[in-house]
């Protein structure tokens, strides 16, 4: 695994800075390579108390096609992902996980190939190819700072389809539409197919055969961003508890919808600033463990004068569990709870090229159970920019 991402970030590299380009070309490729490794366990309330080790690496790399090959406003993007490393939460045990680089099984592979067209003098634009939904919809920039997955998305969300949707670490092919800039209102949509998978496997889904999933989010930009989304599957779901006389799953809807808002309260855009962030989901209950939940929590930006790189951000969530799921775990003799809650603080800073960022958390009823105590997980991550 070592070598082939050490192979993957060299052939990145050189592919981006090949000097078979003539110089107006050169300008017209950009790459990033960063490398994340963590070592996250829980110290308190898991099966044990145990550290594991798990890495993340990124290659990304982007060409301006108007400069290569004519086509203005294109451009095409390119992101490799390699992950490899342990499972801490086997051992911590909970329904949402404890850290977002954690993946089921070591891989390296194409997450991301899409191009995108810019239209209206950059009003909008379209983009199609493998994408990661949550890139753009349902996310929160004064959340990305946290390590713990409901975070990133919510978990209402993020638990559905036949393979989970298209997030880290498995994607489908899509298309999204997005009106409006940087700033003020905007509009976007997708449709992306409802099975998410690696395009190196063996059930690659390249198609809409299994259906889809329909997404749009709205909102304004501007120191305060504020925004609402709907999502759907276009085909019916497994149904986690109900069953046909047969004794196989029934087949239910799936759809969720979310508001979420985030923005700077104190301080300046471009020095030591506090922005804060907020995001409530909810979602059918009958097709996903979690009938909706909620995320929310501040982010300080230069918390020392002396280091411009250090920050602190501490966020609370909470995955509010279905019905039938906590039906489903009385017939296994669990005595689960309403929901499962979390408290994660984290403290960031840079000293070169190396970031280090040590992580705490405290979950309250891990893995839904009423009877569990609080779980307190420990790690620290370290984040390397390569390039």
């Amino acid at each position: 695994m070592r070598k082939l991402i050490c192979t993957c970030a060299a052939l990145a590299t050189s592919w981006a800075a090949a000097p078979a380009f003539a110089d107006e070309s050169e300008s017209a490729w950009t790459h990033d390579i960063v490398y994340t490794a963590d070592v996250m366990g829980p110290v308190k309330g898991g099966s044990q108390k145990s550290g594991r080790y798990l890495d993340n690496l990124d290659v990304v790399v982007e060409a301006d096609l108007g400069r290569l090959v004519g086509w203005n406003g294109a451009t095409l993007h390119v992101y490799g992902l390699s992950n490899s490393g342990g499972r801490p939460n086997d051992v911590a045990q909970t329904l949402q996980g404890v850290d977002n680089i954690e993946v089921s099984k070591a891989k390296v592979h194409l997450y991301e190939l899409w191009i995108q067209q810019d239209l209206l003098d950059g009003a909008a634009s379209v983009r199609a190819g493998l994408y990661d939904l949550n890139s753009e919809f349902y996310t929160t920039e004064a959340s990305d700072l946290l390590i713990s997955p409901p975070f990133g998305i919510g978990s209402e969300l993020a638990s559905t389809g036949p393979n989970g949707p298209s997030i880290f670490p498995l994607t489908s092919v899509a298309a999204r539409v997005r009106l409006g800039g940087e700033t003020g209102l905007y509009g976007q949509a997708a449709v992306l197919s409802a099975k998410a998978s690696s395009i190196d496997g063996d059930n690659v889904q390249l198609t809409l055969d299994r259906g889809a999933i329909l997404i749009a989010e709205a909102g304004h930009v501007g120191r305060v961003r504020v925004a609402g989304g709907a999502w759907t599957y276009t085909a019916r779901q497994d149904d986690i508890r109900d069953v046909t006389p047969a004794g196989d799953p029934r087949r239910s809807d799936a759809y969720g919808a979310y508001v979420l808002g985030e923005g700077r309260i104190a301080g300046a855009e471009d020095g030591s600033r506090t922005t804060a962030f907020a995001r409530v989901g909810l979602s059918d209950g009958d097709t996903s463990p979690f009938s909706g939940g909620w995320q929310a929590g501040l982010r300080w930006d230069q918390v020392f004068e002396s280091r411009p790189d250090s920050a602190i951000s501490v966020g609370l969530h909470q995955g509010r569990l279905s019905k039938k799921f906590r039906a489903n775990g009385r017939d296994d003799g669990l005595d689960l709870g309403k929901a499962e809650s979390g408290l994660e603080i984290t403290y960031s800073d840079t000293i070169g090229r190396l970031s280090i960022q040590p992580d705490l958390q405290v979950i309250h009823n891990p893995g839904g159970e009423k009877n569990r105590r609080k779980a307190v997980i420990a790690g620290i991550r370290f984040t390397i920019d390569l390039d």
